[in-house]
């Protein structure tokens, strides 16, 4: 069982070179631990940082800015074409396909749950909350919120199950 709360920072290792999606999140994690340091090896070491960001946001084709609040465990099996706003929160162990864009509709900005699963083509808007262990069906456009374990398919999306699962 994957945990909501605490992240598995396993699943963000690289397995090999060419891992557009891992390599994009090290280089956001890299910046934002040296960024947060003071000095002018941290200042350097953070500008390497982002020549790497943008070199693998143009090879995934994704937007996921650098200051993104983004829990760890994150998995981006299929990157491209994912588009993040800076202002959305992301739990831990979540998953995001390819295509997925989570962002603002003017009023605010998604704020999501750990250990959530959002399918292919998928759209989060607005100031919404997803629960924990919810399931985002592909191109589903949610709107409202998905309560925990909750799954939204459909366009615009509607929760039509509640999956029981405990945390141990």
């Amino acid at each position: 069982m994957v945990s909501a709360t605490e992240p598995d920072w396993k699943r963000e290792q690289t397995q090999h070179y060419w891992d557009p999606g891992r390599r994009l999140l090290a280089s956001i994690r890299s910046y934002q631990r040296h960024a947060n340091n003071g000095g002018l090896l941290a200042k350097f070491m953070a500008g390497i940082a982002i020549v790497r960001h943008r070199f693998w946001s143009v090879i995934t084709g994704a937007d996921i800015p650098v200051n993104c609040q983004i829990g760890g465990g994150l998995k981006l099996p299929h990157p491209n074409g994912i588009v993040i706003h800076p202002g959305v929160e992301i739990g831990p162990n979540c998953l995001v396909f390819q295509q997925v864009t989570i962002g603002s509709n003017g009023k605010g900005t998604p704020t999501i749950g750990g250990h959530v699963d959002i399918g292919a083509g998928a759209k989060l808007l607005g100031p919404i909350k997803i629960g924990n262990h919810a399931k985002i069906g592909a191109n589903a456009v949610v709107l409202c919120d998905v309560p925990e374990g909750g799954i939204a398919v459909g366009i615009p999306a509607t929760v039509k199950q509640i999956i029981k699962e405990i945390d141990e």
